[in-house]
C-alpha cells in the first residue's frame, strides 16, 4: 500500500503526516465545494474569506517562482506530490496501490471533482491515472521509461463514488522499449483498458532532464 505521505527528497519535512492531513481537508474542502448547489452568496463569500486567510498564513512558506522547492533522489520521492497517487496532493483522488507478484494493484475513489459525463468519471482523468499505473509498475520492475504512447480503449463509463480497482503488468521490455498494460473495473465490470509504450531514456538525456545525484529507481510503495 502507498505510504502515508512517504519521504520527498531535500526537504524532510515536506511529507509529514501533518500534510497528509491538509491534502486531505483540501481534498473534501474541493468536493463539497462542487456539491453544495444551494448555499447562498453570503455563506460562499464567508467560506471564500476563510480560505484566503489559511492561504496568506501559509504564503510566506513558499516561492513559485523557484518551482516545487526540493530535489528528489528517486522516483519514489515524486509520489507524494503526484496528482493521482499523492498523499500530500489535495488534487489526488487518493488512490492506494502495492505491487503483488510484480504486477501493480490499485484502488480508490473518485469524487465530483473527477467528473466528465454526469455521474461519471472525466476520460482524461482515467487516462492520467492509467499513466500513473503504468509507470509505477514499470518502475517497480526495474523498468522506468518516459511515456511515448498511451492507448485507452474505454469499455463503459467509470462511475464516481464507487470504488475502483486498477492491475498493471509489463508486457515486455526490449532494449528501452517498455511495453506495459494494464485494466479498470467498477467490480466486476471493465470499464477501461490501456496499453503503454514507455522509452528508457539514454543516460545523458536522463541527466538533462532529471540531474544524476542519487539516483533510485524504486518506488516506495
Amino acid at each position: 500500500m502507498s505510504e502515508a505521505a512517504p519521504g520527498t527528497g531535500d526537504d524532510a519535512h515536506f511529507a509529514s503526516a501533518a500534510r497528509a492531513e491538509l491534502a486531505q481537508a483540501l481534498r473534501t474542502l474541493i468536493e463539497t465545494s462542487m456539491t453544495t448547489p444551494h448555499a447562498t452568496d453570503d455563506e460562499l463569500r464567508t467560506a471564500t474569506a476563510a480560505v484566503a486567510s489559511v492561504t496568506a498564513a501559509l504564503r510566506p512558506d513558499s516561492d513559485l517562482d523557484r518551482g516545487p522547492g526540493f530535489t528528489p533522489r528517486s522516483h519514489g520521492d515524486y509520489l507524494p506530490r503526484s496528482p493521482v497517487v499523492g498523499e500530500a496532493s489535495p488534487m489526488s483522488p487518493r488512490i492506494d496501490w502495492e505491487i503483488i507478484d510484480g504486477r501493480c494493484h490499485a484502488r480508490g475513489i473518485f469524487g465530483a471533482q473527477y467528473e466528465g459525463p454526469p455521474g461519471y468519471v472525466h476520460g482524461g482523468m482515467v487516462a492520467l491515472a492509467f499513466d500513473e499505473m503504468l509507470g509505477i509498475v514499470n518502475i517497480a520492475n526495474g523498468s522506468p521509461g518516459m511515456t511515448g504512447t498511451l492507448t485507452i480503449r474505454y469499455r463503459r463509463p467509470t462511475p464516481l463514488y464507487r470504488a475502483v480497482t486498477f492491475e498493471a503488468w509489463v508486457e515486455r521490455v526490449e532494449g528501452r522499449r517498455v511495453q506495459s498494460r494494464a485494466v479498470l473495473r467498477a467490480g466486476e465490470v471493465v470499464c477501461a483498458e490501456a496499453e503503454g509504450l514507455f522509452i528508457q531514456p539514454r543516460p545523458e538525456l536522463a541527466a538533462e532532464y532529471f540531474g544524476t545525484e542519487g539516483r533510485d529507481p524504486t518506488p516506495k510503495g
